[in-house]
């Protein structure tokens, strides 16, 4: 059962920060599971719980980092869980999530790094319904969820100028951010982040929607220019006769 998270799991996470290093890791590594791994688990399981029959999947974080990868540290010092449908590549497909670091902590709903194609039918779907988004907008902001995201350096030319605030977003994000570490101390937490999640829902479905006809569209075009290609490579038979 999750409890909340104590005032020693972000005395360590900002420790971390500042000594990113197995010899101040190993000593204190029995802080780490006990104040914040286990509370992960045990909150990933119970945020789970309205979503298991959904089809998405769920995954928490652990603080070791590939150091195959920049900036080449030993530990992360931002956790994180994640429910999603599954996919090769997370930062592509909608996410719900949520992250605790020294700063305290942020949930919610977002999709990093989309498909250019994504992002553009999503422009054009607000084009041709900008009330249907607008509306959505709207009733995330008036229960408390920032919209976040990315922007383009170069502004996409925007149609609807009331909804200038997504044309915008090359990745977009609804979310919450709490900064006072008491509020993180509570069982409570669970029914905030699971409100949040539902709360956001039409973006997940809708981004769900878009992305899987948007991979369908590609892997149809790769195999039409593959069947193209056979085409061309075929050996055809002469189109008369010969006497041998």
């Amino acid at each position: 059962m999750f409890n909340g998270f104590s005032k020693e799991a972000f005395d360590f996470l900002f420790g971390i920060r500042m000594n990113n290093n197995r010899e101040w890791f190993e000593p204190r590594k029995k802080i780490y599971t006990k104040h914040i791994y286990e509370p992960l688990k045990a909150l990933t399981e119970e945020i789970y719980k309205p979503f298991e029959n959904s089809g998405m999947i769920s995954k928490t974080g652990r603080i070791y980092r590939d150091e195959s990868f920049p900036p080449y540290l030993h530990y992360r010092d931002t956790l994180w869980i994640y429910v999603r449908y599954n996919a090769w590549d997370w930062s592509k497909t909608p996410t719900f999530y949520f992250e605790i670091s020294p700063e305290g902590a942020e949930f919610g709903f977002r999709i990093s790094k989309p498909a250019a194609a994504v992002m553009e039918r999503f422009r054009n779907d607000i084009a041709e319904d900008p009330q249907y988004f607008l509306e959505l907008l709207d009733m995330l902001k008036r229960n408390s969820i920032e919209i976040g995201g990315d922007e383009y350096k170069r502004k996409k030319k925007c149609t609807v100028p009331e909804a200038e605030e997504l044309f915008v977003k090359k990745g977009l994000s609804a979310y919450r951010r709490i900064t006072d570490i008491s509020q993180l101390n509570a069982p409570e937490l669970v029914d905030g982040i699971i409100e949040v999640f539902r709360l956001a829902m039409p973006l997940n479905d809708y981004f769900h929607k878009i992305v899987n006809e948007v991979e369908a569209e590609k892997m149809q075009a790769k195999l039409e220019a593959i069947s193209a290609e056979d085409e061309k490579e075929t050996v055809k038979a002469p189109d008369m006769e010969f006497m041998w």
